[in-house]
């Protein structure tokens, strides 16, 4: 039988929110508080959950307490909680894990019940208004257990992670830092210098952001994140980063140096490389045939999307993954589908029969 907890979320922006909201979705009770009033209000507003006026006041009573407030404030929240809810387990979702044991570690007398936590979900977008509880559905949710953590605090923790929909692995904490510094935190410092080169380019070249297509906005979302919320993370995994930074300019120096040479067959090499990896990438677990992507042009109106999947889902061809690149002179769109292999000459006739001209990328 399913145990429900009494849940209290420290911290309602678009993570915390979109965890009350797949907290009350599972039938838990949950308590929110957030020092910013309106950031709570709203969250309350949209997740259901009950708003404290106080820390104290939130995890007072709870089970479970889960720490979503920016990285300098975590630690002393996490010891905070643990002294206020005696009984609970104690988690935070902050995407560094080893400057936060630290930090914890150095203010709370035992840390047996606190298990660090980093939700793999979440948007270039902040704040309650942006929050779903279908950010957390199908997710990875890491959990950086201590030698010394409660085993029974451990697996409860993960079964209510699994209860939200989301799935929880364990992981080293260094460990997690220095794989997320190359999968998370490198991708935003290259959007990011991406991005501002571009701006700093159009000094000089003022129509150079009307040239920009599909690959350099999908390229450049990340530079519309909170520069405060990326400030905190970069310069608290600083040195994960700052190796990740170094390889990845190796790999470009070394691309810099076989375009030099003239040297079209390696250049194609590691391209190739790079699309069989991004392929792998886009496939779930269970899709073992691999995935192919169809291009599929489509006119800028209402309902167009939906027709694309109803015509898919008549097909019995199921969708991996989606993305829509706009036209930067507006009118129309591409549809760029990711299906499994073995159900793309399926979802090519049914795509044709309505009309679309797909386009096999890969």
């Amino acid at each position: 039988m399913t145990t429900s907890e009494r849940v209290a979320i420290v911290g309602t922006g678009l993570i915390g929110t979109s965890i009350a909201m797949a907290a009350v979705r599972a039938g838990d009770q949950v308590r929110g508080f957030d020092v910013v009033p309106a950031v709570l209000s709203t969250a309350a507003e949209r997740s259901g959950l009950v708003a404290a006026d106080s820390l104290e006041e939130c995890v007072r009573g709870a089970t479970l307490v889960v720490v979503c407030t920016p990285i300098p404030s975590v630690a002393e929240t996490v010891a905070r909680a643990l002294e206020t809810a005696p009984e609970a387990v104690v988690t935070d979702v902050a995407s560094v894990k080893s400057h936060v044991v630290h930090e914890v570690s150095a203010r709370a007398p035992s840390t047996d019940r606190f298990i660090p936590g980093h939700p793999m979900g979440g948007s270039e977008r902040s704040g309650p208004d942006h929050a779903s509880a279908s950010v957390l559905d199908g997710i990875v949710w890491v959990l950086a257990p201590a030698p010394t953590v409660d085993p029974v605090s451990l697996d409860r923790l993960e079964a209510w992670v699994t209860r939200l929909g989301a799935r929880p692995i364990r992981m080293e904490a260094e460990r997690h830092d220095r794989l997320v510094a190359i999968v998370s935190h490198l991708p935003q410092v290259a959007s990011t210098s991406l991005m501002g080169l571009a701006a700093t380019e159009e000094a000089g070249e003022p129509e150079i952001l009307l040239l920009a297509a599909g690959g350099f906005r999908d390229l450049t979302r990340l530079a519309a994140s909170s520069p405060h919320l990326w400030g905190d993370i970069l310069l608290a995994n600083r040195e994960a980063i700052d190796a990740a930074i170094e390889r990845y300019v190796e790999r470009l120096l070394e691309l810099r140096a076989l375009l030099a040479d003239g040297r079209q067959e390696a250049v194609e090499e590691r391209f190739a490389e790079a699309k069989a990896a991004r392929l792998t990438l886009a496939a779930k677990p269970q899709v073992k045939a691999g995935v192919a992507v169809l291009q599929v042009p489509v006119p800028d109106r209402p309902g167009v999307l939906a027709e694309v999947t109803a015509v898919l889902g008549a097909a019995h061809v199921n969708i991996e993954d989606l993305q829509i690149v706009h036209s930067p002179e507006g009118g129309r769109g591409t549809i760029h589908l990711t299906v499994a292999a073995d159900a793309v000459v399926s979802a090519e006739v049914a795509l044709r029969d309505r009309w679309f001209e797909p386009r096999r990328l890969a």
